[in-house]
């Protein structure tokens, strides 16, 4: 009898592990992803925004969804054919969301909605006052217009005119994927008393948030509604310039006819952000960098003093770079979350002694909220087999708990491994992780070929997370083994690790990453040796790129959004600062080292067939370094291919070109492998 029982066990294991599948494009666009997220005054309700994609449609749909805060009664609040999303509680509890570009509020039950701003350039971001009678948004406008009517009347000339040639005058004309054009981003602040709004920002020709290296955490307005605090670059040469700062400014001078005076406070050259009041209004807390032109140094935690103006380095010591940034009730402890090696962890930090303490180390988590009693986080948190999930955990690190589960039917079926970590020695003796992620149904006695991943910035890293264009499991689907080494550059290994990669782009680096190949492919026996690729993309393209031209180790490579030619890139890229620190200022002023460290002074090199992927409305990494590598490796007689999109950027987001990317990258791998 008791072999019987043993045997229905593992028969009916058997049959449960052959109904899993391993996960697919269509599963990787079927999974629902949660977005912002908040917490009602009484803590008893959550509100987010959910993203759902259609690969038919080509596009994705935001609605709001409700839950209880012990993770029950998830029902919806707003689910239209439009984009609801961007929920926000008001002090007495009812819901406010952003709707065709306003600010609406309604009841919980999704009832009695009324529209609260009524502005021609639109409305987002919402920050709400204590008292609910206030709230901070962001608008688009033109710097010289003082009423909303001058800019609807500019935009109409605008689109009129049959001439659409642009006369630029000055640099960061574009960014990112956009133009410019000629608005910027405003901070408007809306009084429900008077049912008015005012321009904060009046006739400035400075972004609120800054157009580069800001977010939407980048203003706060005091417990009284009495003060706004917002981040602001105001830098006469901002394509060269980190230098955000903090302003306040008197909500109560405020008038729509006359320009209201802002007051910096903070000190450094390099970037200042991210302004938090303290609960009993006595601080602001901000993080803020030391080095002016760095985009990736320290971001330390700073505490302004209201009424002494003094500021104070609370994390200075630590070798930690500070995250998102919440207050405790009682205003005594800051908690935040910050790279932690392959993790985004959580920490503690007491304000008055800087006592440090790690509340969650694991996964990746991130947009922190405390929870009315002051006695729990709540946050967003993913792992590299799951996306997005909302949890809580008590302030002290105990009673880790997931709220939400909004993929779990889709998971269920897929088989996922978790990941796994090792460590080589790199450059210099210095210690190296690596991520490994094995096939589903992995079989020990089995060979599989391998995808060596490099990630961008280069100050960044891979991590636990469930990244839903470059996903590990999505790698690893098509029976490979995943590396994904974090070398020199890579943050969350301390200050010193981050900086040895900037005017060493293809030297320490590069070693770490061999070193960490090699050391995979001779420690890992299921690793077929004979069967390895690599893949990177805008940083990890630019490796891609150095590899061609400085090592056959590997079958076959992906280069996506890659630089290719270091000094042509730097003519035509928009955020200047980035290539003067990496180089050591222009190409005319650091001649050697951009042609010391540019892939394309090694072309005589290439022999490695190569995938090319490249967007045209990529400004960060313009598309001629694409159809300048494509050139060289055709001239160069190796197998290679364009993989061109006119309407992406630096990132591939529409559905239907996912699906063509995966598939062009799946086959130019299955055309390299070597049949053993």
């Amino acid at each position: 009898m008791q072999k019987l029982i043993i045997f229905l066990i593992l028969t009916t294991f058997t049959l449960n592990a052959q109904e899993k599948r391993a996960i697919t494009i269509d599963d990787l666009w079927s999974m629902k992803r949660i977005g912002a997220f908040d917490i009602s005054p009484d803590g008893k309700t959550i509100a987010f925004d959910l993203t759902e994609y259609s690969m038919e449609q080509n596009k994705g749909n935001k609605d709001i969804w409700l839950i209880d805060s012990d993770g029950t009664n998830m029902r919806v609040f707003k689910n239209s054919e439009a984009n609801e999303g961007s929920p926000k509680f008001t002090h007495d509890g009812k819901l406010s969301y952003e709707f065709d570009s306003q600010i609406w509020v309604a009841d919980l039950n999704g009832k009695n909605d009324k529209r609260v701003t009524d502005i021609y350039s639109g409305a987002s971001g919402v920050r709400w006052s204590d008292d609910g009678n206030k709230f901070l948004f962001t608008s688009k406008v033109y710097p010289d217009c003082k009423t909303q009517e001058c800019n609807k009347n500019k935009d109409e000339a605008k689109e009129n005119d049959p001439v659409k040639a642009r006369i630029f005058t000055e640099l960061m004309y574009k960014h990112w994927n956009e133009w410019r054009g000629d608005k910027r981003s405003h901070l408007f602040l809306m009084d429900l008393n008077k049912n008015e709004y005012f321009d904060l920002n009046l006739s400035s020709t400075f972004d609120v948030p800054p157009i580069a290296l800001g977010s939407s955490h980048d203003y706060d307005i005091s417990p009284d509604g009495k003060e706004a605090a917002f981040t602001m670059n105001t830098s006469d040469f901002l394509a060269s310039s980190t230098n955000n700062d903090l302003f306040i400014i008197n909500l109560n001078e405020v008038s729509k006819a006359a320009e209201t005076p802002y007051k910096k406070i903070s000190q450094s050259e390099g970037n200042d952000n991210q302004p938090v009041y303290s609960p009993d209004g006595k601080y602001i807390a901000f993080r803020s960098m030391s080095r002016a032109g760095f985009e990736a140094d320290k971001q330390k935690l700073m505490l302004y003093d209201r009424e002494t103006g003094e500021i104070k380095n609370v994390s200075g010591y630590l070798d930690i770079s500070i995250g998102e940034i919440i207050w405790s009730k009682d205003s005594k402890t800051i908690f935040y979350n910050a790279a932690n090696e392959i993790y985004e962890s959580i920490y503690s930090i007491d304000i008055s002694t800087g006592k440090n303490e790690i509340v969650l180390k694991e996964r990746v988590n991130s947009s922190l909220q405390l929870s009315s009693d002051g006695n729990k986080i709540f946050f967003k948190q993913e792992r590299n087999n799951l996306p997005h999930e909302i949890f809580s955990i008590n302030t002290d690190g105990t009673g880790l708990k997931q709220i939400t589960f909004v993929n779990k039917e889709l998971l269920s079926k897929i088989e996922m491994n978790d990941i796994e970590t090792f460590w080589s020695e790199g450059a210099e003796g210095a210690k190296v992780q690596s991520i490994l992620v094995k096939p589903p149904f992995f079989d020990p006695a089995k060979k599989y070929p391998l995808i060596f991943l490099i990630h961008g910035g280069p100050q960044g890293h891979w991590n636990d997370d469930f990244h839903h264009r470059w996903n590990t499991q999505m790698f690893a689907s098509q029976e490979y083994v995943v590396v994904a080494p974090n070398p020199r550059g890579s943050t969350g290994y301390g200050q010193k690790f981050t900086d040895e990669i900037s005017k060493d782009w293809g030297g320490k680096v590069y070693i770490d990453l061999m070193n960490a190949y090699d050391y995979a492919v001779a420690n890992f026996d299921f690793i077929d040796n004979k069967n390895t690729f690599a893949a990177g993309a805008s940083y990890g393209g630019y490796m891609i790129n150095w590899i061609e031209g400085h090592t056959d180790r590997f079958n076959a490579l992906v280069s996506h959004a890659g630089v290719f030619n270091i000094t042509s890139k730097y003519g035509v890229t928009e955020e200047l600062w980035f290539p003067e620190w990496e180089f050591g200022g222009a190409p005319w002023e650091n001649r050697e080292l951009y042609e010391k460290w540019s892939p394309h002074m090694y072309v005589k090199n290439f022999k490695t067939p190569m995938l090319v992927i490249h967007g045209a409305n990529d400004f960060r990494v313009p598309e001629g370094q694409a159809f300048e590598l494509f050139t060289a490796l055709q001239k160069m007689g190796v197998e290679s291919k364009l993989l061109y999109y006119p309407d992406e950027y630096h990132f591939i987001v529409k559905p239907q070109n996912a699906k063509l990317w995966w598939n062009t990258v799946y086959d130019w791998f299955e055309e390299f492998k070597v049949k053993n």
